[in-house]
Parts: structure tokens; C-alpha cells; sequence
């Protein structure tokens, strides 16, 4: 007798993502098993070997090359310059006032940040060029840290703020503190304290200090590795004693990851595809000629090349040499063989651009910026530039906020403090503090295709309300319009003063001219005897 199927018992079937992207049922998913784990286990564990790689793509690879340095002269550029931008009514100052302040304010930090001993505890850079250094080690290595420390002041350095930049790989869990385990970067201090590679935080999640080494990790070198524990914040100023420049990707994740990441192995086999088409193309360039022989030849030695220019590499008896005009004696039973390639050269270049897009795509710089091949049309290039510059002011301001910021505070608190800024109740009042911290960072502006075209747009929006002149004035070249107006004022007075002269002088000429005429026609009109001339 057949039994009878039960009509309440249906069988389970998989719901939601489990019919898509999480199915472990499907064919395509089956062999995709991830396991991600936590910030410091999926990011802070593999940094190490995440930064070697991209430092080697980045000194070894166009592309790469080309991501990092794009990102540096567009973020950065000559640098970011300072703009005071105080709230004038918070601090009761007319606008005449609140100029005055300002100009006054960027010309003595101008006074500390273009002296690279004034500002760089090293001595290397000016602030301007600790700007792109930061960049370009925050891209390599994921961040990078800057120590703040204060050296004595001087007549022509009044200043004590220097700045120490410190590379990632020196900021990292003491070995005695981890599990001893290689590769394991969270540690507890005696208090309690996690360390999540260098940084340790409290019971809270609120970063306390940063771990120093004055090495980096298997570096050759006789001296031992120490640490030092420098304190986030200052327990009496409340300023940074540190600054961390870094992008966070992960809720509670304390160490960045390197720019060029998840782009590390197709930049990897595009070098390594480049460079076998290299060789390809220059062994195919070369004429050599093999002779076989049987006889003992004296006057040619064996296995060395004959060519007039190019000296002998390698004696060794079971390697031959390749160049130009190069004759290789092999030999007897010896021959040379050359496998044909299959792959069509003239593809070279299709391929590597679509892996460029893609590349590109996920370093949010467009192909076209990222080969600096601009052969589309204009709308194209346009959008592509215009796409590229939302992620570099994105990064603008990060930078700015993670370090032009934090070290202006740092170096007006100084300046207030010793007198040469006048800044009452700086000290006392938090919000009076504040108006006074106004800034804006100004850095080179997008490039321009078609001047004409963006200055009319530009010249629109102001005339609609839709922009001020100083925010076109910075977005077109980087200027500052009230500095262009006082400028402008100055050459006009002297354009002025050189057209009068010149209007002056065309007169004095023009009154001559007519005086000689009539002159002449008085005379010619008394000889003819026609009469009196007026």
C-alpha cells in the first residue's frame, strides 16, 4: 500500500541571502569559505606583509607608482596654505579688525612653517613638504604618525613646535606584552590595557597612548630595540602629543590599511606581465649567429660571444650570450632552438588598459588620470577628472583634519602663550578658543580643460548667488580674492597713472601737429593773397 504524503510536513527550504550570496548549496559558492574575524586579526595581522608589498609595487611598478604620486601632487600638491578664518562676530571684532588678525596670524605661521628647522624635528622638510611625505606614507604604509616635541626657541626661530614623523612599522606592540606568538600583534599591558599593534586603549575603546619602537621590525642593526610609550594627549594641556593620520574602513579599527591593497596582485602580474613583453620584444631585437663545429677551434674560444661593443658577461661553459651582432660558437651536437609566441602582441595594450580601469576603479583614480593618457573626448576627460577629484578632496580633508589642523592649534596655543599673537581669553573661554581656530587649507585646485568654458560657468554662479568669488577664485587657481583685489587695486592705480601720462603726451603731439598745419596753410593763404586765414 503506498503511504500517503503528510500535507502539514513541507520541506525546509533556504530563505533570503541564503538562495544568493550566502547559499553554500549553489555550485559558484560552494568554494568560497571566508572567514573574516576581527579589525586586529583581519587588518592589524597582516599589515606587515600588506606594506612590504605595496612599498616594493610602489618602487618597482609604473602603475602603482602612478597612484601614489597622482594622489600626492593632487591632495597636497606645493602644499595646503594656511587661511585664517575667524569668527569675527563670536569675538566682537569689526571686519577691518578681524583682517588685520588674520593676516597677522598667517604671516608669523608662515614665519615657522617655511623654515624646515623651525618645523621639522629632522631638519629635511618644511611643513609644506611633511605634508606630502605624510601623504605619500600614509598611501604606502596604511598611516603614519607625528611626534610633536618642542625644542628651545631662538631669536630667529621663536618657535619650540617641531615635528617628528614616524613611520608605521615603529609604532607596534611590544614583543613582550603579545603572546609571543610571530605575527600576533595585540598585547595587554600590566593595567589591563589592550594594544592593538601599538595602539593601546582603555577599558572604554578610547585610545591612551601609542608604542614607539626605535627600530623597525628585522632591521640589521647592532642597536637593541626599546620602546616608548607616548601619551595620545597631554595630561595638563589636553593637546595631542601625537598625531595619527590614518583612513578607517572598520568600526573599532585602530591601524590603517596600505592604499594599494586589494589592487596588490593585479598590480603584481601587470608589472610582471610588462616585463616579459620587454624581453620578448628585445630578444626578438636581437641578431645572434650560432655556429656549430666539431673541430677544436683555438682562435675562438668557446662560449664566448663576439661582439665588437659588448664585453663578455658570463665564462661559463654551459651559458651563451644574446645581443646585437653577437656570434656564439656552440658545441658539437649542440643546437639552438626559439619557441614562437602565441599570444598577438597587439593586444598588449587592450589588456593592460582594461586592467587599468579596474585597478583604477578601486584606487578611485580613472584610468586616464592613472596612465595619463587623455585620448577620449572632452565631456569624457572632464567627467573622469571631476570623478578623480571627489576622492583627493576627500583626502584633502582628511589630511587636513588629522594634521594641518591639530598642529595650527598647537602652534596658535604657543604663539598666545609667548606673546606674539594677541588672542584674549584664548585660555578661558573654550568657545572664544574656538572662533580663534578658524581655518580654512587651501591646496592646488582640479585642472582645467577648457579655461574658457569653466571661468564663464564660474562667472554664472557668482552672478546667480549660486558662489562667492573667493570660493571660485580658490576653485579656479588656488587664489585668494580679497588678496586679488588689494593687487588689483596697485596695478590699476599704475595702469592708470601710465595711460594718462601716455594721453598727455599724445595731446602735447596732437596740439603741435595742428599748430604746424595752421601755420602753413596761414602762410599760403598770406602768398596767394586770398585773404586773412582764421
Amino acid at each position: 500500500m503506498k503511504k500517503q504524503r503528510n500535507p502539514t510536513k513541507r520541506k525546509i527550504q533556504n530563505k533570503g541571502y541564503s538562495e544568493a550570496g550566502a547559499s553554500y548549496i549553489k555550485k559558484s559558492m560552494k568554494a568560497m569559505i571566508p572567514n573574516s574575524g576581527a579589525p586586529s586579526e583581519d587588518i592589524d595581522n597582516n599589515n606587515y606583509t600588506l606594506r612590504q608589498r605595496a612599498r616594493m609595487l610602489y618602487m618597482g611598478s609604473a602603475i602603482a607608482a602612478s597612484a601614489i604620486k597622482t594622489n600626492r601632487t593632487n591632495v597636497v600638491g606645493n602644499g595646503l596654505k594656511l587661511k585664517s578664518t575667524i569668527n569675527r562676530h563670536i569675538l566682537g571684532l569689526s571686519q577691518e579688525e578681524a583682517e588685520a588678525w588674520q593676516k597677522r596670524t598667517e604671516a608669523e605661521f608662515e614665519l615657522w612653517a617655511t623654515n624646515k628647522r623651525a618645523c621639522d624635528a629632522t631638519g629635511v622638510n618644511d611643513f609644506y613638504g611633511i605634508q606630502q611625505l605624510a601623504l605619500i606614507s600614509w598611501l604606502l604604509s596604511g598611516d603614519v604618525f607625528a611626534v610633536i616635541k618642542h625644542y628651545d626657541a631662538t631669536p630667529l626661530m621663536p618657535y619650540s613646535l617641531r615635528l617628528h614623523l614616524i613611520e608605521a612599522d615603529r609604532v607596534r606592540t611590544p614583543y613582550v606584552l603579545t603572546s609571543s606568538a610571530v605575527g600576533y600583534t595585540t598585547g595587554v599591558t600590566k593595567d589591563g590595557n589592550k594594544i592593538y599593534d601599538g595602539v593601546e586603549i582603555d577599558q572604554n575603546g578610547s585610545i591612551l597612548a601609542y608604542h614607539i619602537a626605535n627600530t623597525h621590525p628585522f632591521q640589521s642593526t647592532m642597536t637593541p630595540t626599546e620602546f616608548v610609550r607616548v601619551e595620545a594627549y597631554g595630561e595638563e594641556s589636553g593637546l595631542p602629543n601625537i598625531l595619527h593620520i590614518m583612513e578607517s574602513e572598520r568600526p573599532e579599527q585602530f591601524r590603517g590599511v596600505p592604499y594599494l591593497a586589494q589592487v596588490i596582485e593585479p598590480l603584481l602580474q601587470m608589472r610582471r606581465y610588462t616585463e616579459a613583453e620587454i624581453m620578448s620584444a628585445l630578444v626578438q631585437s636581437f641578431f645572434t649567429a650560432f655556429i656549430t663545429t666539431e673541430a677544436i677551434q683555438n682562435d675562438i674560444p668557446m662560449n664566448e660571444p663576439l661582439s665588437g661593443d659588448v664585453g663578455e658577461v658570463s665564462d661559463g661553459e654551459n651559458e651563451y650570450e644574446m645581443g646585437a651582432g653577437t656570434i656564439n660558437v656552440l658545441k658539437a651536437g649542440e643546437d639552438v632552438k626559439f619557441g614562437a609566441p602565441t599570444h598577438p602582441n597587439s593586444g598588449f595594450d587592450v589588456f593592460m588598459r582594461s586592467l587599468s580601469e579596474q585597478v583604477g576603479a578601486a584606487l578611485e583614480v580613472p584610468a586616464d588620470l592613472l596612465l595619463k593618457s587623455f585620448n577620449s573626448s572632452y565631456s569624457a576627460s572632464r567627467a573622469a577628472l571631476l570623478e578623480a577629484w571627489k576622492a583627493f578632496k576627500m583626502r584633502r580633508e582628511w589630511l587636513t583634519n588629522d594634521l594641518c589642523r591639530p598642529v595650527y592649534e598647537i602652534w596658535l596655543t604657543e604663539a598666545v602663550a609667548r606673546g606674539r599673537i594677541s588672542a584674549p581669553a584664548f585660555f578661558t573661554d573654550p568657545l572664544i578658543r574656538q572662533a580663534y581656530l578658524g581655518s580654512e587649507w587651501i591646496g592646488a585646485p582640479a585642472g582645467q580643460l577648457d579655461p574658457t568654458k569653466e571661468i564663464t560657468a564660474a562667472v554664472m554662479a557668482i552672478e546667480n548667488g549660486l558662489s562667492t568669488r573667493e570660493a571660485e577664485t580658490i576653485k579656479l587657481n588656488g587664489g585668494q580674492y580679497t588678496a586679488n583685489i588689494d593687487r588689483l587695486l596697485t596695478e590699476n592705480e599704475r595702469l592708470r597713472q601710465a595711460n594718462g601720462e601716455q594721453a598727455q603726451g599724445a595731446q602735447a603731439f596732437q596740439n603741435y601737429i595742428q599748430t604746424l598745419v595752421q601755420k602753413a596753410v596761414a602762410k599760403e593763404v598770406e602768398m596767394r593773397g586770398i585773404g586773412t586765414y582764421h
